[in-house]
């Protein structure tokens, strides 16, 4: 095989680099300049230890591969009977593919973020394990039977719902992402953090199912002419309320599945609302009331939380779609390429205003761009897969820096680090939706660099 088509090897980025100590320590204290720098150098030296380990494998496999020449347990015994877990698991080889908590993002783990490991996920679907979680006040496993949907507002016959009343319904089961409106926005000002899993981890993509909203709004009789927006009031400690406004309604599901099975606890069981599209935030978990009138509620967090700060210090309010974005998750930061030759490039894009229309990839920064190819299905807010083929040269001509830029069905281009900053500044938090730059050394390591 020619040295330019022989397949290359990326080595996943480490995991568990910060000890229990330090994160204690952030914990108290915060996450200052010192502490990020150790973070950091944390960071490098466990993936230094990676790349080490990976080049003894690949000399063990040059004096004759005992995987190939010996015979191997499991092909000589007798496995594990049917059953033996009721409820599948992931294997013990794959232990480390799980939600992270950033270290030093909060300092109150019920009101924090566990990210979801992108890097590892193949196709669209999020599996229901991994899918990200944003609390508010932490989250508890409420019993069905004891939870409730009240309907008012402008209506003419004001309902409550019981679970039962509601899986009596019409159902739909429909593809979307949810996205959290601050992700990506600890890379505002400057790079934060290493891999996509910190970046672009508030992101999944599932199939939920439950009663479209225009059938409980038709049960109750609502005034769709005055009724011009909803609220949503969730069932934590948080009383979390959102205004959404009623051109939205024909896609919005009243969700009690997620993936072929009731939502889990962390995703808002046993009801949340489905808002394609729009943030997260808006997707209201343990819904408890949606509420019909004709002005927005101003709640608190969608006055002073969930806003976006502007250059002149004002604040945006009421920005919930998410713009068209993309992100490579393979190769991406912390993982490291060995050797040169043939790489997939892979990806995800995703926009809240419809389907994807084309990603192109840059691997030299930006200069010279290709097409990506599309996955099917692509489907109308909800992640699309893309790959392009890539012959790496070892770092022959310089470190590569691999981009991705998406397009979506409107026409709208995701922009440059650069020009978003230029009409929103750097002290926003929210909707940061700019290309993303990873560069790969002559080395094969993978970092997180801001390319403008």
């Amino acid at each position: 095989m020619q040295e330019r088509n022989r397949p290359g090897r990326i080595v996943p980025a480490p995991e568990h680099f910060v000890s229990a100590s330090l994160q204690q320590d952030i914990g108290r204290h915060g996450l200052d300049a010192p502490r990020r720098d150790f973070l950091r150098k944390s960071f490098l030296g466990a993936a230094a230890g990676i790349a080490a380990a990976t080049a003894g494998r690949q000399a063990l496999a040059a004096d004759g591969d005992p995987a190939i020449l010996q015979p191997q347990p499991w092909a000589t015994s007798l496995g594990q009977p049917v059953a033996a877990r009721p409820y599948g698991q992931p294997s013990v080889h794959e232990k480390n593919l799980i939600r992270r908590e950033s270290p030093g993002l909060t300092r109150v783990s019920a009101a924090s973020v566990a990210f979801a490991p992108l890097q590892g996920f193949f196709g669209i679907i999020t599996p229901n394990g991994l899918h990200f979680e944003r609390h508010h006040q932490g989250w508890h496993d409420i019993d069905p039977a004891r939870h409730r949907l009240m309907l008012n507002g402008l209506v003419r016959t004001p309902r409550v719902y019981t679970m039962d009343d509601l899986m009596r319904l019409p159902a739909v089961s429909r593809m979307h992402f949810i996205e959290c409106g601050a992700n990506t926005g600890m890379e505002w000002g400057n790079v934060a953090v290493p891999t996509v899993q910190y970046t672009h981890g508030m992101l999944s993509c599932c199939e939920f199912t439950g009663v479209p909203l225009r059938v409980l709004l038709d049960d109750a009789g609502a005034d769709l002419r005055r009724g011009r927006y909803l609220l949503a009031e969730g069932g934590d400690g948080s009383s979390m309320t959102r205004t959404i406004p009623m051109e939205l309604a024909d896609e919005i599901i009243v969700a009690w599945g997620m993936n072929g099975e009731m939502l889990r606890p962390e995703n808002g069981y046993p009801l949340r609302l489905v808002v394609p599209g729009v943030q997260g935030v808006s997707w209201v978990k343990w819904l408890r009331r949606l509420e019909l009138g004709d002005q927005p509620w101003n709640a608190k967090d969608e006055t002073i939380h969930y806003v976006d700060m502007m250059p002149d210090g004002k604040l945006r309010q009421y920005t919930s779609i998410q713009e068209c974005k993309s992100v490579i998750t393979t190769p991406s930061g912390g993982q490291q390429l060995v050797g040169k030759g043939f790489y997939n490039i892979s990806g995800l894009a995703w926009s809240g205003r419809g389907r994807i229309k084309r990603v192109d990839v840059s691997t030299d920064g930006g200069r010279n761009w290709r097409t990506a190819r599309l996955e099917a299905p692509v489907l109308s807010k909800c992640l699309t897969r893309f790959n392009l083929d890539w012959v790496w040269d070892g770092g022959a001509s310089g470190p590569a820096i691999l981009q991705s830029r998406a397009i979506d069905e409107t026409g709208y281009v995701q922009p440059k680090l650069g020009q978003l900053r230029a009409v929103r500044g750097t002290r926003s938090i929210y909707h940061n939706n700019a290309i993303q730059s990873w560069q790969v050394a002559a080395g094969g390591e993978v970092t997180n660099v801001h390319v403008g």
